[in-house]
């Protein structure tokens, strides 16, 4: 299986590079055979990719399959504007986009720093911990269920676009105001995923609890919260890219001279469409880390669990 799966991938990266030798230079003609000869290393590509996904027993193989994945769409997204000459207003070629993302790196780091380090982290972490206290609230003393959790479900029906210049209007034009605005986003995912959480756990380990006159505490830590790890991790999670993108969006609509969104707003006004993608790239790396960080410590935390132990 290796041995065949590493054979498609040798023939389809040379067929790529005999076809990308010959891709013409701006302004050159366009041969007509050059689409069909695409569309076939295409063809090898996707079987690449088939080969290596089939291979199985190790976590190694699905992140090689998600690298080739990625490595392929970037270059045939190279090879794509390249060949049809598309303007790069519209859709800049990914070496242009690294080549700014390279030359303006100090202006997209303080971006990061505004953005991330400042809203989403604080955003992030205020939201899930105000959410799992509500959670545990509620199911400590269900009467609050009938007040809090309509009120709760309020918030998330709330949208973006309206909540966050009143968020700026409060909290000023720094960073707080989009934290704010994620711990908005990000209080009622967690809020649902805790309570369903703790109702995981079994009836009879919970019956068996109390005939050893446990407290609600001691339940609560011993036997429902390492049941609702994976809900809770689940939440933790999908929150960490809403808080990203929350905090982008809430840039938009006012913010200091620096942020992730503020330059994606003002450089798109601009049309300097390289360095936007750059900023989105810059977003995306991170959204996407902070999802394989917390993944990797949810199978640290619930190893034993059923749903971790199926994808380890």
């Amino acid at each position: 299986m290796i041995g065949r799966a590493l054979l498609a991938v040798v023939i389809a990266v040379l067929a790529a590079i005999g076809l990308w030798s010959v891709v013409p230079v701006e302004g050159e003609p366009r041969a007509a055979w050059m689409t069909p000869a695409l569309l076939a290393v295409l063809a090898l590509a996707l079987w690449s990719v088939r080969r290596v996904a089939a291979l199985d027993g190790r976590r190694f193989y699905g992140t090689l399959t998600a690298a080739l994945f990625g490595l392929w769409v970037a270059s045939f997204w190279e090879v794509g504007v390249t060949l049809y000459e598309v303007p790069r207003v519209l859709l800049p070629a990914p070496s242009f986009v690294l080549r700014m993302l390279v030359d303006r790196w100090d202006v997209l780091a303080g971006d990061f720093v505004q953005t991330v380090l400042k809203a989403v982290v604080v955003g992030w972490a205020l939201g899930c911990a105000l959410g799992f206290g509500v959670g545990v609230a509620i199911d400590r003393a269900p009467f609050l269920q009938r007040g809090l959790l309509p009120l709760a479900s309020l918030t998330s029906t709330v949208p973006l676009v309206a909540v966050a210049p009143i968020a700026v209007m409060w909290f000023g034009f720094e960073w707080p105001s989009k934290a704010a605005v994620v711990v908005l986003m990000t209080f009622f995912p967690m809020l649902v995923s805790t309570l369903a959480g703790l109702q995981a756990a079994g009836r009879l380990e919970r019956e068996l609890m109390q005939t050893y006159a446990a407290s609600y505490g001691r339940t609560l830590l011993d036997l429902r919260l390492p049941a609702a790890m994976p809900f809770i991790f689940g939440a933790l999670k999908v929150n960490a890219t809403l808080a990203l993108i929350g905090a982008i969006v809430a840039e938009f609509f006012g913010s200091p001279t620096v942020g992730l969104g503020f330059r994606i707003s003002t450089e798109a006004a601009k049309m300097n469409m390289a360095l936007v993608w750059s900023a989105i790239v810059v977003a995306a790396v991170t959204g996407s880390i902070a999802y394989a960080l917390l993944v990797q410590l949810e199978r640290k935390v619930a190893f034993w669990h059923p749903s971790v132990r199926a994808t380890a």
